[in-house]
């Protein structure tokens, strides 16, 4: 029924298929939600699509380019998903931060050669196939780091905006890898470690813009920053595996973006996965010990040395 509704020509037998594709739809539609509809499913939309789509069809053509289907679906790509991903607090900015986040993501997702790595991972921490059950388990893990806690609670809507971002409808059969850390192509050590000697060690990264966003955006010299909650594998069926990272983002104070030659930093409630092969290093960063979420990227730090905030 679907398929008919967007075809862009109908022949009056194809009227008659989909019409009779909407009855049988309807009646199985009817029989399963009746009994639990407050308004005995007295809906104008499911009436409308019932009783006049196809005299529609007939007498204006195909319905590709009247109905609200597009503009449901963008509202909830653009919308919907980067609320539930904010924390409520100052919406509009957070939501505009984060999809300018993902037009990085999906950017230099593009302008990468795909040329396959090997990743070298370390300590497998779960393992499991997706479902938002094992999901709420993890969050309310009394062993977990808050930062790790975070990133679960994140989990879901940001896969949904990956893999919308790669045309990839359902998730559907989606195993999941996490792991406490993996070797960079340059050989750094990514972690993600709820105790590394008696401290969590939550690694930040640099990240390298595509050069057509960086008149858009405020960057050190093409570099964005960003704090990595985890560290995954992603199989789906038929697909290459997805070797990625979650990620919250980092923001430069716009007021005083550079102090002592350093980039002054803040966290903001902007989450992404972006792939491992897209991060240039990792980073030192220092908190700024009067201020209230305020951090130094360490510039001068010989690399190679802890990361930790």
């Amino acid at each position: 029924m679907y398929l008919l509704s967007r075809s862009e020509k109908f022949k009056e037998s194809d009227l008659e298929n989909f019409q009779k594709a909407i009855n049988d739809w309807g009646d199985l539609f009817i029989k399963l939600f009746q009994n639990i509809s407050n308004s005995h499913l007295k809906f104008p939309k499911l009436h409308s699509w019932i009783y006049h789509i196809v005299d529609t069809i007939r007498e204006y053509g195909a319905i590709n380019g009247y109905t609200t289907e597009t503009y449901e679906s963008l509202h909830k790509t653009y919308m919907k998903i980067p609320y539930r991903l904010s924390n409520k607090k100052e919406v509009e900015k957070q939501i505009m931060e984060n999809i300018r986040r993902r037009a990085i993501v999906s950017r230099n997702r593009v302008g990468k050669t795909k040329t396959p790595m090997a990743f070298v991972y370390t300590a497998k921490l779960f393992d499991f196939d997706l479902s938002e059950s094992m999901i709420e388990q993890n969050k309310i893990d009394p062993n977990l780091d808050k930062k790790m806690i975070k990133g679960f609670e994140k989990f879901i809507d940001c896969l949904k905006v990956y893999l919308n971002i790669l045309n990839i409808i359902s998730a559907e059969g989606c195993r999941i890898k996490i792991y406490s850390s993996v070797t960079l192509k340059n050989g750094a050590i990514l972690r993600t470690k709820n105790d590394f000697h008696h401290r969590p060690w939550f690694s930040n990264i640099a990240v390298n813009m595509n050069e057509e966003e960086l008149s858009e955006y405020l960057s050190d010299k093409g570099i964005c920053y960003a704090q990595t909650l985890l560290i995954t594998e992603i199989r789906l069926p038929n697909k290459s595996p997805m070797h990625l990272a979650l990620v919250q983002w980092y923001d430069f104070i716009e007021e005083t973006p550079f102090v002592y030659g350093c980039p002054l930093l803040r966290l903001v409630e902007v989450y992404n996965f972006i792939e491992i092969e897209a991060i240039e290093d990792t980073i030192h960063v220092v908190s700024r010990f009067d201020k209230n979420n305020e951090y130094f990227n360490d510039v001068f730090q010989k690399k190679g040395r802890k990361d930790d905030i």
